[in-house]
C-alpha cells in the first residue's frame, strides 16, 4: 500500500515538531545570543532576562538534539560548559534576523491593532461588533 506524506502542520507531520522547537520563544533568543559567539550557560541566562534555569536547560538540550547548537565541556576547575551555534544552526541566522527586523519595524502597527481590538473587546475577550 502506498503511504502518503502527512499534510503540512498535521499532528503527524515531522516538520511541525521541528518548527515548534525552532520557533519557540527561548530557542530563537538563544540562537541570537549565541550568534555573538560561544557562551557559557550563565552567560546565556544573564542575557535572557526572565528565562528560568529549567527552561534554558530544556531549550539548549532541544537545540543540541536538533543539531543547531553544540555543547563543549571545558576542563577548568570547576568544569565549565559552553555552547555554540553549529553550521546547521547558522543557516537560521538570516531568517531569524529577518523576523526580528520585522518585529521592530511592524511593532507600531501591531500596537495599533492591539489597541483597536482591546477597545472593541468585551470583558470576556469576545469581539464586539460595531455598526458603521
Amino acid at each position: 500500500m502506498l503511504e502518503l506524506e502527512p499534510l503540512c502542520f498535521s499532528s503527524e507531520c515531522p516538520s511541525r515538531a521541528l518548527f515548534d522547537q525552532i520557533a519557540d520563544k527561548w530557542s530563537m533568543m538563544v540562537l541570537a545570543v549565541l550568534d555573538d559567539g560561544p557562551q557559557r550557560f550563565n552567560g546565556i541566562r544573564r542575557r535572557l532576562q526572565g528565562v528560568t534555569q529549567k527552561a534554558l536547560t530544556q531549550c539548549l538540550r532541544r537545540l543540541e538534539r536538533n543539531g543547531l547548537v553544540s555543547r563543549e565541556v571545558i576542563s577548568l576547575s570547576p568544569v565549565a560548559v559552553q555552547y555554540r551555534v553549529t553550521p546547521l544552526g547558522s543557516t537560521l541566522r538570516e531568517p531569524l534576523q529577518a523576523l526580528h527586523k520585522w518585529t521592530l519595524v511592524r511593532l507600531p502597527e501591531v500596537d495599533a491593532a492591539r489597541r483597536t481590538f482591546d477597545d472593541t473587546a468585551s470583558p470576556d475577550g469576545r469581539q464586539l461588533h460595531r455598526m458603521a
